[in-house]
Formats: C-alpha cells, structure tokens, sequence
C-alpha cells in the first residue's frame, strides 16, 4: 500500500517476558516492518515512558497483563484515568484466556484481546494485523 500520508506507528511493548519480547522484535524484522518499538518490562516503566515522551507518536501499546511491580490491568486502570493518557491505543496480549481479565480489559476500552497461545505462526501473525491497523486506522497524536 502506497499512501503518502502514512506515517508510522511507533510501538510500546510492555512485557517482561523476554523471550516474547524478542520474539515480537523478530516478527516484525522478518516481516521487514521498520515500525519503532520502545519496550517497557511493567507497568511502572510503561507509565514512565508514556509520562515522559518516551515513545514516538502515533503509537499504540501492546501491553501484557501478568508482570511484577505492576501489571496490565492496574496499568489500564491509571491510563484510562488520566485525562492524558486514556484515548492510547491498547491490546492486550497475554497468556491469560481467563474470562474476568478479557472483561476487565474490555472495561477499559482495548481495541483488542490477543491470547499468544492462539497466534499460530507465532507473532507474525499479529504483526500482519498490527499493520493493515495502523495503515487503515487513524491513531490519536495525543
């Protein structure tokens, strides 16, 4: 697709698996997609990237929900409460098929709920969906 107005969409990657972490980065070099990633290991380095500029706008999060200090849900919680933050861009990707958390998430407003289980070519299936997103979406310059 050729638009001349496509600009980019920057990635936060918020997981502390990393093993999964690599495994997105690779996804998106095989798939030749130069897409900026910032990755955040919790909750708390993602609200501190997001505070402080640390990801380049458009963007949009990949956020897991099982991570130490903070994790995903209580990271939605703060994010869709702050008056700066809450139109972001969120899907969830997670290891969790549990009901009460794809409803939490839900609650909180994601674009989406992604089981890893569940990506068979592994992650290069979401990079495929990531990209059609943001190519026909308009992300929020927030």
């Amino acid at each position: 697709m050729d638009n001349k107005n496509y600009k980019p969409a920057s990635i936060l990657l918020v997981e502390d698996d990393d093993i999964d972490a690599m495994s997105v980065k690779r996804a998106f070099n095989r798939m030749k997609i130069a897409n900026p990633i910032v990755r955040a290991k919790d909750g708390l380095d993602a609200l501190e990237i997001l505070k402080n500029g640390g990801v380049k706008q458009p963007y949009l999060i990949l956020l897991d929900l099982n991570m130490p200090r903070m994790g995903g849900l209580e990271l939605l919680d703060i994010i869709r409460n702050d008056p700066q933050l809450e139109s972001n861009v969120i899907f969830v990707l997670t290891t969790s098929k549990d009901d009460e958390d794809k409803l939490a998430a839900y609650k909180h407003h994601v674009a989406g709920y992604i089981v890893k289980e569940k990506l068979d070519e592994g992650f290069e299936q979401l990079v495929k969906m990531l990209d059609h997103y943001w190519r026909l979406v308009e992300l929020p310059v927030i």
